[in-house]
């Protein structure tokens, strides 16, 4: 009854943007400051490690509010796609959700999905967590688009799968690459790292995903979190650990709603936010290890790239990919970029 409590629609707010929504209007609300209720939305499903995250948020924030103040919440892309609800927020048709960053915004959220800068969980953590310096950079470019960064959720480490059916595995780049067709996401940089590395990529909707692998469209997938994977584990045979780059989740608030609110909310909201996010990085690796080991279980091969191998994929996107991204978003934004990665080359 508690939770039901959190996740009431009792508000004016909640009321006022369900009428919009499902009118098909999706245009700008003006969010009241002095509601007692808010949206946070989101597109993942339910076994993400956002959604506990969500959770603990709404529990918090109910308990440190005395019940003042109060989430809406609405998981599983009910209210819409990850861009959907990334330019509502921008715009401030929602208040708060949880997204992958929307690179047609703005192209200097490509840094975002850059690879290599970080490999291990101890440097995700210190530059992608609290205080990190990678999040931080990217704060200031959401700023920009009207968002407010509440703080990032880890998703873990993307790598490549191979279809089942299909016997290579590619782990020497470009020389194992070479007509293997790789579905990317929609977006350059995925395309430009995978040619990089000798794939053919062939850029595709996530929607469409599953369906392009069953079909034999594609021979494998990149940019796969554990959690993907397993979503998609009866397509999959193999599971080859690039770790080229570090799922994040973006915690944002439309910026001109969060400033509007009382001190004493925006507070509430911080405190509960941290402790929200402080769980998902203290439980974000050992929900990787054991979405791995689940793969490992059905029958799906979980295989890691030698050292020769990884010291041979990381020169050649530090000589090709991160020089195109330089001459992307500028040398300025990318200066930062090396400096927290502690990449020189």
């Amino acid at each position: 009854m508690a939770l039901i409590s959190i996740l009431n629609r009792r508000s004016l707010l909640a009321g006022s943007l369900g009428a919009a929504l499902v009118a098909g209007g999706f245009g700008r609300l003006r969010l009241a400051a002095a509601a007692d209720s808010f949206i946070l939305a989101h597109a993942f499903v339910t076994d993400h490690i956002v959604h506990p995250v969500s959770l603990k948020f709404a529990e918090r924030l109910a308990a440190l509010s005395n019940g003042q103040l109060t989430v809406d919440y609405h998981p599983g892309g009910d209210l819409g796609d990850y861009i959907q609800q990334f330019e509502q927020t921008m715009q401030g048709g929602l208040p708060m959700t949880m997204a992958g960053l929307a690179t047609d915004f703005d192209a200097r959220l490509n840094v975002g999905y850059l690879a290599y800068v970080v490999d291990n969980w101890e440097s995700a953590r210190r530059l992608y967590g609290p205080g990190g310096q990678m999040a931080a950079i990217l704060d200031g470019v959401l700023n920009d688009l009207g968002l407010k960064l509440i703080g990032t959720i880890p998703g873990g480490f993307g790598s490549i799968a191979v279809r089942k059916g299909v016997d290579r595995r590619p782990m020497d780049f470009p020389e194992d690459a070479a007509g293997f067709k790789m579905r990317v996401p929609p977006f350059e940089i995925g395309v430009r790292r995978f040619e990089a590395w000798g794939f053919s990529p062939v850029p595709i909707p996530y929607s469409e995903l599953y369906t392009a692998l069953q079909l034999g469209t594609v021979d494998g997938r990149s940019f796969g979190p554990p959690q993907e994977i397993w979503e998609m584990r009866d397509a999959l045979g193999a599971y080859i650990l690039t770790r080229d780059y570090f799922d994040v989740a973006f915690w944002v608030a439309n910026k001109a709603w969060y400033e509007g609110l009382a001190a004493d909310q925006r507070g509430w909201i911080d405190a509960a936010a941290a402790d929200a996010v402080n769980l998902g990085w203290d439980e974000g690796q050992r929900r990787e290890e054991d979405q791995l080991q689940k793969l490992r279980d059905y029958g799906i091969e979980v295989m890691e790239l030698t050292p020769d191998h990884l010291a041979k994929a990381k020169a050649i996107v530090y000589a090709k990919e991160w020089p195109w991204m330089e001459s992307t978003v500028g040398g300025e934004l990318m200066a930062k970029v090396r400096a927290a990665a502690g990449v020189t080359q």
